[in-house]
C-alpha cells in the first residue's frame, strides 16, 4: 500500500506513494476536506484541476444525513458524490472532542445528541467501522478519544489507553474487501504517552498511522515537539498522517519531520472568508488597499481566480457575490496542491531543507 520512493538526504522528509483501490496518491499530499461528501463551493472538475488526488469525508455527519444506508444503496460514497479517486473517512473521533457538550463517553463508546434534531446516537468503535464500510471509502480511520490541550496526565493517559483498546476493536470487526484502516496515536504533549501509544498500535499492524489530538489548543512549537518525539516510534514502512493540520508553514514543518499526509478545512474556510494564501503570506482581499490593484493573487498560479485582478475579487466580496468565495476557495486549494508538488520535487532533489528555509523566510504569519 505504501512505497517509499526517496528519503531527503538532509532531513526526515519522505517522497512516497499510497496505493488504494481507487488510484495512487503521491506523497506528501494534502487532502481537501469534504465533510458531507462535497468540498464546499467547488464542483468536482474544478477540484480535480486544483491537483487534488484524495479527499476526506466525515463518518459522523454522513451517518446523520443522508445516512450510510442511503449512500450504500446509491452505490457507495464514490459513486454517490461522483469522485472516482481515493477517499478517506474519519471515524467520528473529532466529534467526541468538538461536540463534548452533547456527548457522553465510556469504554463502550460515545453517545451523542444529534446537533441537527437532538436524537440519541450511539457510536462505539464497531459502529464507526460499519458506517465507514457502508460508505465504501478507501481508508477508514479507527475511532479514537480526543481531548483538549493542555490537560492533566491522568486525562491524557485515560484517553490514550482507550484509543488503543478501541483501535483493536476496530481492527477485529473489519470486513471490507478493499478498505484499509489507519490507527490514530494519542497522548497529548506527553512524550512517554505518545511513545507507548505508537508502540502498542504498531504491534496491531495497521495499514497506516495517524497522529491525532494536535491542533486542539497547543502552540505550534508544542505541536512540532510532539511530532519530534512521536514520529521515531511510528513504522517507517507505513504512511504517516497528521490530522487536521493546517497552515502552510505547519504542513512544511510536518513534512520536514517525516509526515506524509495532511488535511485541514483552512484553505476552504478561509477562502470563503476572503483570505487567500500566497507565498508571501495571506491576503485579506476585502481590505481597501486592493480596490484598484490590477495584480493577480499570485503570479504564475494557474487557477481561475488568478486570471482576475485583486480589485475584481475584492469587488465580488464587497458586493456579496457568491463567485468570490468560490474563486478564493479554488485558489487556496490550488495553492496547497502546488505547495505539495514543490515539496515532492524538493525532496527528490535532496533540497527540502533549502525549500523549507526559503519558504519560512518569505512568508508573513496569518
Amino acid at each position: 500500500m505504501y512505497t517509499l520512493l526517496h528519503q531527503d538526504a538532509h532531513t526526515n522528509a519522505r517522497r512516497g506513494q499510497l496505493e488504494t483501490a481507487h488510484g495512487t496518491v503521491q506523497l506528501p499530499a494534502f487532502m481537501p476536506v469534504g465533510t458531507l461528501g462535497t468540498v464546499k463551493g467547488v464542483e468536482l472538475n474544478q477540484l480535480e484541476q486544483t491537483g487534488a488526488e484524495m479527499i476526506l469525508a466525515n463518518t459522523y455527519h454522513l451517518s446523520l444525513r443522508p445516512g450510510e444506508e442511503v449512500i450504500r444503496d446509491l452505490g457507495g460514497l464514490h459513486r454517490f458524490c461522483g469522485w472516482n479517486r481515493p477517499m478517506l473517512t474519519d471515524s467520528g473521533g473529532f466529534q467526541i472532542f468538538s461536540l463534548a457538550q452533547l456527548m457522553k463517553l465510556d469504554d463502550h463508546g460515545a453517545i451523542f445528541r444529534s446537533h441537527i434534531d437532538g436524537r440519541k446516537i450511539e457510536l462505539p468503535p464497531e459502529r464507526s467501522i460499519k458506517i465507514q464500510e457502508a460508505l465504501g471509502s478507501d481508508i477508514a480511520m479507527v475511532l479514537d478519544h480526543v481531548v483538549v490541550l493542555p490537560n492533566t496526565r491522568s486525562v491524557l493517559e485515560d484517553a490514550m489507553l482507550r484509543t488503543i483498546r478501541w483501535a483493536k476493536r476496530c481492527r477485529d470487526v473489519a470486513n471490507h474487501p478493499y478498505q484499509k484502516q489507519f490507527a490514530i496515536i494519542q497522548g497529548g504533549l506527553d512524550p512517554e504517552l505518545r511513545r507507548s501509544c505508537a508502540e502498542a498500535l504498531a504491534e496491531l499492524d495497521f495499514a497506516g498511522y495517524a497522529i491525532g489530538g494536535l491542533s486542539v489548543g497547543e502552540t505550534p512549537q508544542e505541536m512540532y515537539d510532539a511530532l519530534d518525539f512521536t514520529l521515531p516510534y511510528m513504522p517507517k514502512n507505513k504512511p504517516r498522517y497528521l490530522m487536521g493540520v493546517g497552515k502552510p508553514e505547519n504542513i512544511l514543518n510536518g513534512i520536514l519531520r517525516g509526515v506524509d499526509l495532511f488535511d485541514c478545512v483552512m484553505p476552504t474556510r478561509n477562502g470563503r472568508n476572503a483570505q487567500a494564501f500566497t507565498d508571501s503570506g495571506a491576503i485579506r482581499i476585502r481590505n481597501a488597499q486592493y480596490q484598484r490593484d490590477e495584480r493577480p493573487l499570485e503570479e504564475g498560479c494557474p487557477c481561475p481566480a488568478c486570471r482576475q485582478s485583486r480589485g475584481y475579487l475584492r469587488h465580488l466580496f464587497i458586493a456579496e457575490e457568491m463567485l468570490g468565495p468560490i474563486l478564493l476557495t479554488i485558489h487556496n486549494l490550488t495553492y496547497y496542491q502546488r505547495l505539495m508538488e514543490r515539496s515532492r520535487l524538493a525532496i527528490e532533489q535532496n533540497q527540502f531543507a533549502e525549500f523549507y528555509q526559503s519558504f519560512c523566510s518569505s512568508i508573513s504569519p496569518i
